[in-house]
């Protein structure tokens, strides 16, 4: 008697490789990659491929050994015969092209070509200077602001919090009661939108401003020359004028800027014999100056040095202008290392 015929269960079939796609291929490669655990960057993808791949690993269901060892196969054989891969956006081949060329040239090829810049724009807006952002703030409607302020470490928002205006940073600040409800892409379009301004401001072709210039030139410049420029200026533009001398710092500014106790810092840094010849040549008005630095040092040292002075004698007034320059160079040393901080010199009344 014949054995009873079993009718075998509908089992799905896995297409076979002839008929597989480039799309699918790259679905089982990334499975297969994701299967051993391999940290892939898929996120940088347009989002458009991205999505096409998850569609593609839904459609696939299985494949078979053979299959999968075949996929492999072409897959590593594409990628042996490789030479060289370049970028089909122009993003990307402008960040590789990051440090090679201009940002100048970068930026306008990103203009020209209507590109926002690739990855996280609030990474970038973090990196930005306080005082770039402080502008923005202003001019921003209240709910951008909020959005801006509450997006930035923590630090960074106080700060900026700190310089705007008591009524402008209290309207702020109740906006950003309300950001809850903002949907991450309006975030992210806030984000592309003021990346891409402050990506789009010209390069500056100094890093400090003309202020800062002018005075450190001043620093190093003859007192005649340096009162000439600034009766001069005061002329042409009194409130610049102003602002340059607050950025001066000479010899007379000493007592009014130098905390006595960093005093003994300051000498040990200077050459004694360009140290007696500055204090020697201190007279009349920069006297106070001589005086303030001998009287912040030991008994010992200062009656040592008043010796030294009276032995040198009279000093020529280039000599003397030259110790001093020496004496403040020290001092703007000190200061840009972060050893001493030169003290705000009060308004006067």
């Amino acid at each position: 008697m014949a054995a009873p015929q079993t009718t075998p269960q509908t089992v799905p079939r896995a297409a076979p490789r002839a008929s597989l796609t480039r799309r699918q291929k790259a679905a089982i490669i990334v499975r297969l990659l994701l299967a051993e655990k391999v940290d892939l960057k898929l996120d940088s993808l347009p989002d458009e491929m991205q999505e096409l791949l998850a569609v593609e690993m839904t459609r696939l269901r299985f494949v078979d050994r053979e299959t999968l060892r075949a996929v492999v196969d072409e897959f590593v054989a594409e990628i042996e015969d490789i030479g060289l891969a370049f970028p089909t956006r122009i993003e990307a081949a402008l960040d590789l092209l990051d440090g090679s060329i201009s940002s100048a040239t970068a930026a306008r090829i990103r203009r020209q070509r209507g590109v926002r810049a690739a990855g996280d724009p609030w990474a970038f807006i973090s990196g930005i200077d306080v005082e770039r952002l402080l502008p923005v703030l202003e001019q921003e409607s209240t709910e951008i602001a909020a959005v801006i302020l509450s997006k930035l470490k923590v630090s960074t928002a106080a700060e900026l919090l700190g310089k705007l205006p008591g009524k402008r940073a209290r309207e702020i600040t109740y906006a950003m009661s309300l950001t809850g409800a903002v949907s991450p892409d309006t975030v992210d379009k806030i984000g592309r939108s003021l990346a891409e301004q402050l990506d789009n401001q010209p390069a500056r072709a100094f890093d400090d401003g003309p202020i800062e210039r002018v005075g450190a030139i001043l620093n190093f410049s003859p007192a005649t020359t340096r009162d000439e420029v600034l009766e001069g200026l005061e002329q042409d533009d009194a409130g610049f004028a102003s602002a340059v001398r607050k950025a001066i710092f000479t010899f007379a500014n000493i007592p009014k800027r130098i905390d006595p106790r960093d005093v003994p810092k300051i000498i040990r840094r200077v050459d004694q014999a360009q140290l007696v010849t500055a204090l020697a040549a201190a007279t009349g008005p920069l006297e106070e100056a001589a005086e303030f630095i001998l009287g912040a040092m030991s008994k010992r040292m200062a009656a040592q040095l008043r010796e030294e002075i009276e032995a040198l004698g009279h000093v020529k007034a280039a000599d003397g202008e030259a110790a001093m320059t020496a004496v403040v160079s020290e001092i703007r040393e000190l200061e840009a290392a972060g050893e001493i901080l030169l003290l705000a010199e009060e308004e006067e009344e």
